[in-house]
């Protein structure tokens, strides 16, 4: 019987980079997401840093379901912005949280913005609270700029505008299978899998034979 940890997140696509990232590490976990448990009032983020965040996130849905339960906190940070979006990414434009609006919001701001000044990077901070209480968190960044215009249909949020270092794509012109390889979520997830493997007392599946 495979071990459950909730992803603590409605976002489909978060959820489809975690069942990949541990599916990769032919991991036997059932990952659950919030459409999956008892309804409920979603904790208010009122920390000022993404790992803050991601720890009230993680704190509030393990004490309610008894379940591990994994956190993110993520977001563009921009350098002409002073590092904003920031914690505000996903509210940039207002409490809606509306894709579309926050990054018609972003691009009209940097709007006048020359490409060699456009540095940006995505932050994730990852956290994970076991049933017994233990809390851990990792934080991973992707550095990068931001496309003059919109490019790509893969991915959400920001991607569209985020041009990794050393690429000429965004992230939403990669495949899923590149971007989770290279991302800041990717990365944190990763860094977490050494943590879920030694906390959970998990092994990975044996490999098929042909």
């Amino acid at each position: 019987m495979s071990t459950r940890v909730l992803l603590a997140t409605g976002n489909k696509g978060k959820l489809v980079e975690l069942r990949d990232v541990l599916h990769e590490a032919r991991l036997d976990v059932e990952v659950l997401g919030l459409a999956d448990v008892p309804d409920g009032p979603e904790p208010v983020e009122s920390a000022r840093t993404f790992e803050g965040n991601a720890l009230i996130k993680a704190r509030e849905w393990a004490g309610r379901t008894g379940l591990p339960s994994l956190a993110d906190d993520s977001g563009i940070a921009v350098g002409v912005l002073n590092g904003s979006p920031g914690v505000r990414s996903a509210r940039w434009a207002g409490p809606e949280g509306d894709d579309e609006a926050n990054l018609t919001l972003l691009m009209h701001q940097i709007s006048d913005v020359p490409e060699g000044q456009r540095d940006a990077a995505f932050v994730c901070a990852m956290a994970l609270v076991l049933p017994d209480g233990s809390e851990h968190v990792v934080v991973r960044e992707w550095p990068g700029r931001v496309a003059m215009e919109r490019r790509g249909s893969n991915g959400f949020g920001y991607d569209p505008i985020f041009i990794p270092a050393g690429h000429h794509v965004t992230s939403a012109e990669l495949s899923p299978e590149e971007k989770n390889a290279i991302s800041h979520r990717g990365q944190a997830l990763r860094a977490m899998l050494p943590v879920l493997v030694e906390s959970l007392g998990l092994s990975p599946l044996e490999q098929e034979q042909h």
